[in-house]
């Protein structure tokens, strides 16, 4: 079996350590990991995750690639920082697996995804919900075309307005512009507006929307977003992306064609009775709607880091091209200028 070396390149505001560590120890295809974070703050929760996998842990980054020569970085940075830790791994011949925004201007992770492609090396955005079996399933029905021609997308991801209420999320990367680009939609939004081009295979072409704080709490980011779409097929859609809730999510896609439909659900780590149901008139009709039965992987980030393993070790495609990530944080940075100027916007 073919396995790797891994680094992860972090700092004290570093996200979701805890989940990519859980997922290191799970992948087969990792051999061993190296650590860098100048405050060693999550040195002791990597030892204990990670056990006997953790080779080495270091506080100077350019350390840690030359010594632990890791062949995947994962790099886990406030976004207005991550740029010039994606490209120093990418110099040292890493792929990468960037914790997404990755960055605050979309022409920031465009240079990093053509130094990626001039090397031959994968640069990953961290869009996990792309691999779970309902998605995959989805995809699958519509490139067998059993919804027809696409005619529409209405989609939501909606989380708790309570976050926004705590003195130590205002004091974070994720409630400040500067520092993070945006706020619900590039931190959470971006995982659904993703899945409506990688289900139906295209892009979006122009955006159109409102953004802004609706809940009224000290961040300067927005809580809730409202966006017009219209792809490339000449389809259109909407996405609501917002801080609305008081616990948990509200999240769904729904897909019409004209021969068919489809809705998908997820609640975050939980359960869904049919997390996707769909109907078609295409032949074979279906007999009313179909639900689907397949599995449910409560791990989160595991089995997408799983195949972002494998893919640099060389044993299958990657889960999402640099081509790919770059296209949903151009659309994100094109709808906050469209939202900003009252008007609509070319991607």
């Amino acid at each position: 079996m073919a396995k790797i070396s891994v680094g992860v390149i972090t700092h004290e505001v570093g996200a979701h350590l805890g989940a990519y560590f859980e997922a290191l120890a799970e992948c087969a295809e990792v051999e061993n990991v190296v650590v860098s974070d100048p405050s060693g703050k999550c040195f002791p929760q990597a030892k204990r995750t990670l056990g006997e996998k953790l080779a080495a842990t270091y506080e100077n980054r350019a350390a840690m690639l030359r010594q632990g020569a890791p062949d995947l970085v994962l790099v886990s940075y406030e976004a207005v920082k991550a740029p010039p830790e994606i490209e120093a791994a990418l110099e040292a011949g890493c792929h990468v697996y960037a914790e997404k925004p990755a960055c605050v201007r979309a022409a920031d992770f465009e240079r990093l995804v053509r130094k990626a492609e001039a090397k031959g090396l994968h640069l990953m955005l961290a869009l996990a919900n792309r691999v779970t079996p309902a998605v995959q399933e989805a995809k699958r029905l519509i490139e067998k075309g059993r919804l027809g021609q696409i005619y529409g997308i209405e989609a939501h991801i909606i989380a708790d307005q309570s976050r926004l209420k705590s003195k130590a999320y205002h004091a974070n990367w994720f409630a400040q512009k500067a520092r993070a680009g945006g706020g619900h939609l590039i931190w959470l939004g971006i995982h659904w507006l993703d899945l409506t081009m990688y289900l139906t295979g295209s892009d979006i072409v122009e955006v159109a929307g409102f953004a802004g704080n609706v809940g009224g709490q000290p961040i300067d980011v927005e809580d809730s977003a409202a966006l017009s779409l219209k792809y490339a097929n000449g389809s259109f859609g909407v996405l609501t992306s917002g801080y609305y809730l008081d616990r948990r999510y509200h999240s769904h896609i729904r897909i019409w064609g004209s021969g068919g439909w489809l809705e998908y659900t997820e609640w975050l780590g939980e359960r869904v009775d049919a997390p996707l149901k769909w109907y078609s008139t295409v032949a074979p009709k279906t007999d009313g709607i179909v639900e689907f039965d397949g599995p449910f992987d409560p791990r989160g980030y595991t089995p997408f880091i799983c195949e972002c393993v494998r893919a640099c070790a060389g044993l299958q495609p990657p889960p999402i091209t640099g081509r790919e990530g770059l296209r949903v944080l151009k659309t994100i940075f094109r709808f906050y200028d469209a939202a900003e100027q009252g008007r609509t916007l070319k991607v």
